[in-house]
């Protein structure tokens, strides 16, 4: 990488682009609206279940110039965009959703909300991780709240982050998809006792698209 690529990436003009795909919104409150998904390189968290590994190596993603990115997103129907890692805010995404914008495009953020926030969004969906714990500015702008649930240890994680939310967030417990067939019921008689979260299924697996 060159030092005006290098420039360009802390510009947030560029980024490592994993992969972008238009396809449906698989989880939480947006599932099964149309979006194009921009899934970007580089992760700082790296919980042992993600099922997009291959994403953590910023390295191995060259830089793309943002407005490549912007110009493959409007040529879809649905004006959404959702940027997904790997975690996303290791950059400054505040000039991809000035052009974004610009272009008439809804922003969805997916973050574990462990780095500084940047960027403009519509949407802010936050999937906090114990180790390395949202920010609270994050956890305030958070307009869902969705916990991966393992186990069900995993379900004190969760209550511990809802207070920090606003009030206006909606809550979501997700299974875990390598523990699914045992790990829903827990989260379904937790529901049922606590009726604040939703349940939140990785329909997109189900459907066999992206």
């Amino acid at each position: 990488m060159d030092t005006s690529d290098i420039t360009l990436l802390n510009e947030g003009k560029m980024l490592p682009v994993m992969e972008a795909f238009y396809t449906l919104q698989g989880e939480g409150f947006n599932t099964g609206q149309a979006a194009c998904f921009v899934r970007i390189g580089g992760c700082d968290v790296g919980c042992w279940w993600c099922d997009v590994k291959e994403s953590w190596n910023a390295s191995l993603f060259p830089p793309t110039p943002v407005d490549q990115i912007v110009a493959y997103a409007a040529s879809f129907p649905a004006k959404a965009v959702v940027v997904t890692g790997g975690e996303p805010l290791l950059y400054n995404l505040d000039y991809f959703c000035k052009k974004l914008k610009e272009s008439g495009i809804r922003t969805y953020l997916e973050t574990s909300g462990s780095l500084r926030l940047s960027g403009s969004w519509d949407w802010i969906c936050l999937s906090p991780k114990k180790d390395v714990p949202p920010l609270p500015e994050t956890l305030k702008k958070a307009n869902e709240l969705k916990v991966i649930i393992h186990e069900p240890e995993d379900l004190r994680w969760a209550e511990t982050n809802r207070p920090l939310v606003s009030p206006e967030c909606l809550l979501y417990l997700q299974p875990e998809w390598s523990s699914r067939r045992q790990i829903i019921p827990v989260i379904i008689d937790y529901i049922k006792k606590y009726p604040v979260w939703k349940i939140s299924l990785q329909s997109h697996k189900y459907m066999n698209i992206p």
